[in-house]
């Protein structure tokens, strides 16, 4: 009895220590200042310059405790990049919403608390950045952009993960692997090809859309801050009743929309291939904090079979003049990351991610993403990625997970020795539903087959014929420059595939690949401009021998 009552008296000398010993403990040693290097284990360091050696300059021992402390953890600085999206920035803001839905009580479509009160501000990070190229690639390439939202809601995370495009290049989940693979560099030479994008693309027809959009002016944002953004999924908003609507989410930027054409973008990149970072970065620091405002369209949630299209397809727009953009909040990013890797770089998305209100469609993209975002951001961070501050919500948090690589805390309920569920011995117990569940009625074969409305190359078409005369221009010129390196069964299904979208679509691209065909004869070996390039360098390059 004794002996249980001293070991209780001292148990603030173990795992739940408060004052001395706590993780923010101020104490130090005799020869340590507030500014004194440390290590992990909290030892002044008194010399940083030179490792452990036998006299200054033999071999070094095994006893260097501080350098190999040093060495192995820079070894293991970096997590796994993103396969895709590697390339980013990030911000720290807030979402400020209007109450209404349009001219409407937001009530009436959405119970998400977020959404209710007029002037009601939510905690955000967003995450900007390119999708197929590197960490450290050009901000300038031909690429969409990911525009990632996270909200830190009363209710917990709610994840908006989209492009700054409002379509994709597939819907369904099945491509998606071997669209990232097409886009990615050759897996022998590690030259990205266009030979390899339009070999999936003239076999993928659905792709013809976003194509046309990624090779127009809209395929390289001038920067982050004057870009758009798009949920790009079919998404739900739930009411109190249960009743379930359609939505799609726009990101509109106050400060205007800005992209640039091929030559501007190449002038850039020799200038500078972190601009868009640095836009952000040196505005936010200014004081010239960027806004976006929210808009939604809505649409009723069945098969619509007056659309020529399945409104569940992503790679097809909703037309303003049918369903038009209805206002809801703005955002608003107003302070910079402190430290690139904790915040930009480990944060995580995913498309599962949403709250009391908002739900899933069937959309086969985003039933897709769902696994897979999170289940990428187990693998790169660990299973323990949503006990870093970038990702916790800032809310209670009560669980019976456990364990796991870099578990450094535990989710506790109010009995610690229970750790799952249901228990009569105080353990955590289930919430009350908020609200009526939504319920969609589903019914049918389960089947694998392609959705009845593809219509392919109707909007591709209205895109096409929608472009100003300069954009169309700027748009066949650059798919000419790309498809001119790809083999002649290629060129020929997207010249199929663009007259299938608009007759003069199809034959300008002819035309001009005809035309690059002759002009490129005369030219070294009847090169591309990339190719050329590689000569080029060749031929300015100068010889030295400094040594």
């Amino acid at each position: 009895m004794k002996e249980k009552e001293e070991r209780k008296a001292d148990q603030s000398f173990g795992t739940h220590v408060t004052g001395a010993g706590g993780a923010k403990d101020q104490r130090r040693s005799d020869n340590e200042a507030e500014d004194t290097l440390t290590n992990r284990q909290g030892h002044p360091i008194t010399d940083n310059q030179n490792i452990r050696t036998v006299g200054n300059r033999g071999p070094s021992t095994l006893e260097n405790y501080h350098f190999i402390e040093k060495i192995s953890h820079f070894d293991r600085e970096r997590v796994p990049e993103r396969v895709v999206h590697a390339r980013g920035a990030g911000a720290h803001g807030y979402f400020e919403a209007y109450g209404t839905v349009g001219d409407e009580p937001i009530a009436k479509y959405t119970r998400a608390k977020l959404f209710q009160e007029k002037g009601k501000r939510t905690p955000v990070f967003v995450r900007f950045s390119s999708v197929i190229h590197g960490g450290h690639s050009p901000e300038t390439l031909r690429d969409p952009r990911g525009f990632a939202v996270k909200f830190y809601t009363e209710d917990g995370n709610w994840d908006l993960v989209g492009n700054n495009l409002k379509i994709f290049f597939i819907r369904d989940a099945m491509k998606f692997p071997d669209l990232v693979h097409a886009f990615k560099p050759d897996p022998v030479t590690n030259i990205q090809d266009g030979e390899r994008i339009f070999d999936f693309v003239s076999q993928t027809p659905e792709a013809t859309h976003m194509v046309t959009f990624l090779f127009s002016p809209w395929g390289i944002p001038a920067n982050y801050r004057q870009m758009q953004g798009s949920g790009v999924n079919t998404y739900k908003w739930v009411n109190e009743q249960g009743e379930g609507v359609l939505v799609k989410y726009h990101w509109e930027p106050k400060q205007g929309i800005k992209n640039l054409t091929q030559s501007e973008a190449e002038k850039i990149q020799g200038m500078n291939f972190n601009h868009a970072t640095q836009d952000l970065y040196e505005a936010i620091e200014k004081g010239d904090y960027p806004e976006w405002e929210l808009f939604v369209q809505i649409m009723s949630d069945d098969e619509h079979p007056e659309l020529d299209f399945d409104p569940l397809d992503d790679t097809k727009l909703w037309y303003k003049d049918k369903f038009p953009w209805l206002p809801v909040g703005k955002m608003v990013l107003n302070k910079n990351p402190e430290n690139y890797f904790a915040e930009v770089e480990q944060v995580a998305f995913g498309t599962g991610v949403l709250v009391d209100g908002l739900d899933f469609s069937d959309d086969k993209m985003l039933q897709g993403r769902t696994f897979s975002y999170s289940d990428t951001q187990r693998y790169r961070v660990g299973a323990n990625y949503l006990q870093l501050p970038i990702n916790a919500p800032k809310k209670h948090v009560a669980t019976n997970q456990r364990d796991g690589q870099m578990a450094y805390f535990v989710d506790r309920g109010p009995n610690p020795h229970v750790n799952y569920e249901p228990s009569l011995m105080n353990g955590l117990k289930e919430a009350t539903r908020a609200g009526k569940e939504h319920t969609p009625h589903v019914s049918g074969e389960v089947k694998r087959e392609a959705i009845d409305r593809p219509n392919n190359f109707g909007q591709v078409g209205e895109t096409y014929r929608r472009f100003s005369a300069w954009e169309r221009d700027e748009l066949i010129h650059n798919l000419v420059s790309t498809l001119s390196s790809c083999r002649k069964e290629i060129q020929e299904q997207m010249i199929k595939n663009f007259t299938q979208a608009d007759p003069e679509y199809g034959q300008r691209v002819k035309e001009g690949l005809e035309k690059m065909s002759k002009e490129g004869s005369k030219g070294p070996m009847g090169t591309t401009d990339s190719e050329k390039a590689v000569h080029q360098a060749e031929d300015y390059g100068h010889p030295s021998d400094p040594y």
